[in-house]
Parts: C-alpha cells; sequence; structure tokens
C-alpha cells in the first residue's frame, strides 16, 4: 500500500512539474521582452549618381532580439516615403540574414519605384519586421521607425533638354526644330545622336537664336554667335559641354549585320536607332532565316553577337527565322530582344 502511496505521488508530481514547464513556455512566448528588431542605418542622408551604380549605398542592420527563446525568425526590410505610413511598402527579404547592404542602384530603382522625383531630395521611413513561426503560427513583431533623406538619379536619358542642332546639315534646316540633345547622368553635359548631311550646324537653346553657339576658330571650342561648324555626311554622337562651351562631333553608329539582314554580312548594316526614353537602340526590320551581329560604324572592331538574350562582346552570331521584327538592344545591361511584329 505504501509503494502505492508513494507512486501516486511521483505520478501527481511529474504533473506539477510539466504543467509548469508548459506553463513557463507559454509565459516566455506571450511575453517575450525586446522582441522588436533595433534598427541602425549606415547614413542619414544619401546621393546616388549613375556613375557610383555598382557600389554600396546604404546598409540596415539590428542585432538578434531577444525572444526569451530560440525563436525561429526570419527578416523583412520594409522601406516607404515619409508619410506612406507603410500601407504599400518596398519590402525586401532578408531571411535569418541581420543586415542588408544595398547598391546604389538597387537604392535608386527602389527610390523610383516609391515615386520620388529624379535630382531632388526626399525623405524615406524604414521598418524591420521580424516573423517568428513554427509549424502552427506566425508572430510578428516590427521596429520603431528610422529615416533617411536620399537623393535618387534618373536611370534613363532624358528628352527635356532645351538644347539643340540647327543648321543646313540637319534634318530641318536653319529653320528648325531642332534635333534635340538629351540630358546625361553629368551635370551640363549634353549627347545628340544624329544623322547629317553635307552642311554647316550650331547649337542653340529653346529652338531660338537668342543663344547659339557656333566654333570660336579654336578647336572644339565654343563661342556665343560663333561661326557655323562644317561637317560632311554621315551619323555621329555629338557632346555639348555647356559649362566649358566645348563639343565633340565623332562618327557613331549602331546597325545589324549578317546573313538574315537585308545587306548580308557585307553591310551597309541596318540602323538602330536611338530611343531616350528607354536608353536602348531600337530597329523594325525584316530578317531571313540565317544569324545577325550588331557592330558600330559599320565596322568589325567592336561587335557583339550572344544567345538567350544576353550580348557578349565578339560573341556567337544570334540565329533567326524568317520574318518581321522589333529589335531592341540594351548596351548599359547587355542584354537584347528580338520580337516578332504583330499584324
Amino acid at each position: 500500500m505504501k509503494k502505492i502511496f508513494h507512486t501516486y505521488l511521483l505520478v501527481l508530481a511529474s504533473f506539477f512539474v510539466l504543467t509548469s514547464c508548459e506553463k513557463e513556455e507559454e509565459k516566455a512566448i506571450l511575453n517575450a521582452s525586446g522582441s522588436a528588431p533595433v534598427v541602425q542605418l549606415s547614413a542619414s542622408t544619401l546621393v546616388l549618381t549613375k556613375e557610383n551604380a555598382d557600389k554600396d549605398a546604404l546598409t540596415i542592420s539590428w542585432a538578434k532580439p531577444n525572444y526569451g527563446f530560440d525563436a525561429p525568425a526570419s527578416y523583412s526590410i520594409l522601406l516607404d516615403k515619409k508619410g506612406g505610413n507603410f500601407i504599400t511598402p518596398v519590402s525586401v527579404l532578408t531571411n535569418t540574414l541581420l543586415t542588408k547592404t544595398f547598391k546604389v542602384a538597387e537604392l535608386n530603382a527602389i527610390l523610383l519605384s516609391l515615386g520620388l522625383a529624379a535630382g531632388s531630395a526626399s525623405d524615406l521611413d524604414v521598418r524591420v519586421k521580424a516573423n517568428l513561426g513554427d509549424n502552427t503560427s506566425t508572430t510578428a513583431f516590427t521596429s520603431s521607425t528610422m529615416s533617411f533623406k536620399a537623393t535618387p538619379y534618373l536611370d534613363k536619358l532624358d528628352l527635356s533638354s532645351p538644347w539643340g542642332l540647327v543648321g543646313s546639315a540637319t534634318t530641318n534646316g536653319w529653320n528648325g526644330p531642332d534635333m534635340p540633345f538629351y540630358k546625361t547622368d553629368k551635370a551640363d553635359i549634353f549627347v545628340a545622336y544624329v544623322t547629317l548631311a553635307n552642311g554647316e550646324i550650331k547649337i542653340r537653346k529653346d529652338n531660338k537664336w537668342d543663344l547659339n553657339y557656333g566654333d570660336d576658330g579654336a578647336n572644339g571650342t565654343l563661342e556665343a554667335g560663333g561661326s557655323n561648324i562644317v561637317v560632311t555626311a554621315g551619323t555621329y554622337k555629338v557632346t555639348f559641354n555647356a559649362a566649358s562651351l566645348t563639343y565633340t562631333i565623332e562618327k557613331f553608329s549602331w546597325g545589324i549585320v549578317g546573313s538574315a539582314a537585308p545587306n548580308g554580312w557585307n553591310g551597309p548594316d541596318t540602323p538602330l536607332i536611338y530611343d531616350p526614353t528607354t536608353d536602348t537602340w531600337k530597329a523594325t526590320t525584316s530578317l531571313k532565316d540565317g544569324a545577325i551581329k550588331i557592330r558600330q560604324n559599320n565596322d568589325w572592331g567592336i561587335n557583339y553577337g550572344g544567345r538567350a538574350g544576353t550580348l557578349v562582346i565578339g560573341g556567337d552570331d544570334i540565329t533567326v527565322a524568317a520574318g518581321n521584327y522589333n529589335i531592341t538592344v540594351d548596351f548599359k545591361n547587355l542584354k537584347y530582344a528580338i520580337e516578332t511584329v504583330k499584324p
């Protein structure tokens, strides 16, 4: 009888121990302190530029919170413009990592997707969200909001330049409208991709003669109201520096060559036309069964081939079937697309 009684006491004690442990575990889940991440930013003010696209811009980090137990956690960084209240933020998942370093190009794309204006400083809010989960439930903890100021850049060239080329060598002659210069990511430097005839050109502002520049007689230097600049027929890249009042005119074109192209492997190449709204080169053309490559200035000195939409300098011929196509070439990202023209 005494033995049975001792056994009963042992079972009862075990019950209380297990119940106590269960309650303590439940208490740790429900009342854990320090469960929200504490965020740190590597910078409070950022000015992003295209020439630094592949460099580090911002590091967001946090120490692992004290959940009161060994919690399986995954983390997300939430970014939103000031006043957005994280209703539709950009969310970047880091999984179990406690830090994330954004490259300039990566962060710039996020800022533009949030509707921030290129070239203007804007305020951003940041939070880190921790998700604690197991097979049965998930609990989320969110950090307090941190803020920083950032200025994104325009990742495509801009049509809004007031400058243009005018003259007898241009498409519309001396009366215009002028052939436009496009903004670059460098202040006061503008570029025009143009096909000119034999003749003369000048650079002017707002399609008016109030401010115009011509050659001052020195090599590549401009002066207000200067002499007409003589050019020969061809396709060119014209670069204009409005700060130093200098210019360059260099032979420049991209085209499609190959057995599938209208003029075969010897050219002249089917020209690609620059699209400043996407910073790409495009053509709509008919191709035959065969192969093509993309080359500069109707010459084999610089040529691209490739496969599966990726360009490689000096790469393999690109095989195509006969048909009508829209061709887009992105030299910045070394990508190309060949799409059938829909009837």
